[in-house]
């Protein structure tokens, strides 16, 4: 009997126990969550190779409209030439938030870059897109996207002559920029000149004779710092006498060009081992009033044909910023010759490769 009632007493206790107000308290505190998303910066990975383009004005010796301008080694460029990138472009906040890619010209924006289909599925080796020391290996079309930049010379008076910086960057929404690494340094539009020291005087010469000028110094005058190279070319034309004289030099009153050469020196080149000299090492002079007219310069008229080349160049003829040529004039007078031969020119052509 005694068992039997603590037990009842056990089940009593128990069932009091769950009675809810009466004999259990619950107590809770809230705490707060604040989640801030990091405003990523977009990030610009240059990739393939970047590419300059002739423009369809002044066609080269090599490069043609709209072709790569293989020739150009040096950082300048004028007005219609192209320099072209493709780049990749991230944002771990969306590339929808990406709200601009371009080009810019020291520091102001010139070209938009345009967005583009294809390598969506990888990432470019060439591209080495890395954050820090993460390399990024997987494409992801929500973060990442290519643009083809192209940027083109404009007119000196948008773009004066002048050494620039040159990259090209993206912005997002909240105007946060990035640049790609590869910064470029260019002089646009730079002023080309030649500098001619001396002149080209005959003075009493015997009809049947040969007589020699003076040195005549020729220089690449381009603005300092551009690194333009210069291509040398010449050319020239027939003389007259500019007096009623009664002049006759051969068989007519004219003296030909024919009856000019000229022996050049240029560093280590000279006109002694051009394939076009005489036995004296003078080369002749060829027609023109212009470049390229009435015939093609090329291969033709150059100032120094030197038997190495550079690609299509020949190496002795090209003129870097501040450099001369030494240029000295043979007249071979014909007999009989008389009058005195006043009218007529000797050019000098130097074209920017």
């Amino acid at each position: 009997m005694k068992k039997i009632l603590l037990s009842l007493l056990v089940v009593s206790a128990l069932m009091l126990s769950v009675i809810p107000g009466v004999f259990a308290v619950s107590v809770g505190s809230g705490i707060g969550v604040n989640i801030i998303t990091e405003d990523f910066e977009p990030i610009v990975w240059q990739c393939d190779e970047r590419v300059v383009y002739d423009d369809a004005t002044e066609p080269g010796r090599i490069s043609m409209a709209g072709e790569e301008m293989i020739e150009r080694i040096n950082n300048y460029a004028f007005e219609g030439e192209q320099i072209k990138w493709k780049v990749l472009v991230m944002d771990k906040n969306g590339i929808d938030k990406v709200a601009d890619v371009y080009a810019t010209v020291g520091g102001n924006i010139e070209a938009n870059c345009a967005r583009i289909s294809g390598h969506e599925e990888t990432i470019l080796p060439s591209c080495n897109a890395r954050i820090l020391e993460e390399q990024i290996t997987t494409f992801n079309s929500d973060l990442m996207a290519y643009y083809e930049c192209t940027l083109t010379v404009e007119t000196a008076d948008s773009m004066p002559g002048g050494e620039y910086e040159v990259t090209v960057e993206a912005v997002d929404l909240d105007g946060l920029t990035s640049n790609m690494v590869e910064m470029e340094y260019w002089f646009l539009n730079p002023i080309i000149e030649l500098s001619i020291d001396g002149e080209i005087t005959f003075d009493e010469v015997r009809p049947g004779t040969s007589a020699y000028s003076e040195r005549v110094l020729v220089g690449n005058d381009a603005e300092a710092g551009s690194g333009v190279l210069l291509d040398m070319f010449i050319s020239g034309t027939d003389f007259y006498d500019s007096s009623s004289s009664g002049a006759k030099c051969g068989t007519s009153n004219v003296l030909k060009l024919e009856n000019f050469a000229y022996y050049a020196t240029s560093g280590s080149y000279s006109t002694q081992k051009d394939v076009r000299k005489d036995a004296e090492g003078y080369v002749p002079i060829e027609y023109g009033v212009g470049f390229n007219d009435p015939n093609p310069f090329y291969d033709n008229n150059e100032i120094i044909q030197s038997t190495t080349k550079i690609g299509q160049y020949y190496t002795g003829n090209i003129l870097a910023p501040g450099a001369e040529m030494s240029v000295i004039f043979r007249l071979n007078l014909p007999e009989p010759c008389n009058g005195d031969f006043d009218t007529g020119q000797i050019y000098f052509w130097g074209e920017a490769i």
